[in-house]
């Protein structure tokens, strides 16, 4: 049995640890508020099961998960029990390490980093300064501050010489000033409430100790948030630096095959956005008898799929291309051909067809064999202007683009979406064939001319366009967009 920290909520902030045990685990008992992928790593045979406790609505009693934790463990099978945060802090997990004590099932606790470090961290407020805050105190603010009995001594806390950071607070948050303030505390002070902490839709609210809870009920800040009060919330006008991210607060959707979306997705969390994978198509390889190689002068690859299922196709050897000039369109796919041990001699300016095709205007092509290995669906372009060169052409389909339909969490999801990026005329069409409708706030990113046409084909017009054809291109004209519009705002 273990007790996991999943952090506060940026996966990226998970331990080595916790990956490791949630991909060998039998069975995982989640919470609400563990981050965004974070069972992705189980095994596909392993049981999730929701534990988690949501405002408002009717939750699994503590004392059911309990006993649910020390059954599995009895039964001899290997549970992970993850928690957000860190399970000893304000999670409940000594509770239920002391049932299974008590119980006699061995465990394991495995921390994890605590949103009333983490949050305020992302905020650009240190929770301890030299000279700001020599001590902390974490309290939990779901207690109400105003009945008799309260387990806080909020004489204590008005006098504590440092940092006070408040967990699951918003409700209370007027009491919780008030109670201070009324105990001595000073309404000048420094606050500030960090909701969503590590995530990209973080938000935070500063203020005193005296305005805190009305500017935050101005905001409408909703939970799961931190309250920071003392000198070190004062920092955060200099040091903030997640929401200052281009992406910060952007909900991006990603259309491209679910095998493909990974690189997309990290540049663009990276700059701050939050990341909706919404795969439009998928990548479904063909039957093919792959002529030899060694007979051709030129081997064009127009993706990197192409590449590679060309190499799956002759095992993996670059030996087969020793022969042959190579081509490719775009970065991308030269990188994947660098994959393999070959650096491609022909790269184009523009990224499609008819760039390598200019790329391609002082090559002797008459009479010449030409390979383009390809999608089975991509356009006649470039090799109809091959043959036009009297090139000897053959084209071998690799693969086919087939629908990846929406399912009806990705598609009430996509509701939230501020952008939603396009990588091929096939993502668009899918997307639409498939039930994808962007929201009408969103706005529409292509990745090209060849895509943008596509898009005006379905009456879309796009509000983005790369001007570098590629990743990169399309990832700097969105953080160009989203830079320019904020600007426009102010």
């Amino acid at each position: 049995m273990y007790l996991v920290g999943a952090g506060p909520g940026d996966p990226g902030l998970m331990t080595r640890r916790s990956l490791e045990l949630i991909a060998t685990a039998d069975a995982v008992l989640y919470d609400r508020l563990i981050p965004p992928q974070a069972l992705d790593g189980a095994r596909p045979d392993a049981e999730l099961r929701y534990v988690g406790k949501e405002p408002g609505k009717p939750a699994v009693e503590q004392e059911q998960i309990n006993d649910l934790l020390v059954d599995l463990g009895r039964a001899g099978r290997r549970v992970v029990r993850l928690k957000g945060g860190d399970p000893f802090v304000f999670g409940r997990g000594g509770e239920e390490a002391e049932a299974l004590a008590a119980a006699g099932v061995a465990f394991e606790v495995v921390p994890g980093v605590t949103a009333g470090v983490a949050a305020p961290a992302y905020a650009g407020i240190p929770v301890t300064h030299r000279d700001a805050a020599s001590a902390v105190a974490f309290v939990t603010g779901h207690e109400d501050p105003a009945r008799d009995g309260s387990a806080l001594d909020w004489e204590a806390l008005a006098r504590f010489p440092g940092t006070l950071v408040f967990y699951m607070g918003i409700k209370n948050l007027p009491l919780i000033a008030e109670r201070l303030t009324g105990a001595g505390r000073d309404s000048g002070e420094a606050a500030a409430v960090v909701a969503r902490g590590t995530l990209a839709a973080q938000r935070t609210v500063a203020g005193t100790l005296a305005d805190i809870a009305e500017r935050v009920a101005e905001a409408e800040v909703r939970p799961p948030a931190i309250t920071v009060v003392g000198r070190v919330a004062e920092l955060r006008e200099t040091l903030a630096w997640l929401e200052r991210r281009p992406l910060h607060g952007e909900v991006v959707a990603v259309t491209r095959a679910r095998a493909q979306a990974s690189e997309l997705s990290g540049r663009l969390r990276e700059l701050g956005a939050e990341v909706l994978e919404t795969p439009a198509i998928r990548i479904e390889p063909l039957p093919v008898d792959l002529p030899d190689p060694s007979d051709y002068s030129l081997i064009c690859f127009t993706s990197p799929n192409g590449v590679r299922l060309f190499f799956a196709a002759v095992s993996g050897d670059a030996r087969a291309l020793a022969r042959a000039r190579v081509a490719a369109i775009g970065p991308g796919t030269a990188a994947a051909l660098r994959g393999h041990g070959i650096e491609a001699d022909v790269v184009p300016e523009r990224f499609v067809a008819e760039g390598l095709l200019e790329a391609l205007a002082e090559e002797p092509l008459e009479d010449r064999r030409v390979l383009v290995a390809r999608a089975a669906e991509a356009r006649d372009v470039l090799p109809d202007g091959l043959r036009e060169r009297g090139a000897v052409v053959d084209v071998v389909a690799l693969y086919r683009t087939v629908a990846e339909p929406l399912g009806e969490a990705q598609a009430e999801a996509l509701k939230e979406a501020t952008y939603v990026t396009f990588t091929s005329s096939s993502t668009v069409r899918y997307f639409l064939e498939g039930g994808g409708s962007p929201p009408g706030t969103a706005r529409l990113a292509s990745i090209g001319p060849v895509t943008s046409s596509t898009l005006r084909e379905h009456g879309l017009e796009p509000d983005v366009e790369a001007e570098r054809h590629d990743i990169d291109g399309l990832v700097a004209a969105l953080s160009a967009d989203a830079t320019a519009r904020r600007a426009g705002a102010r």
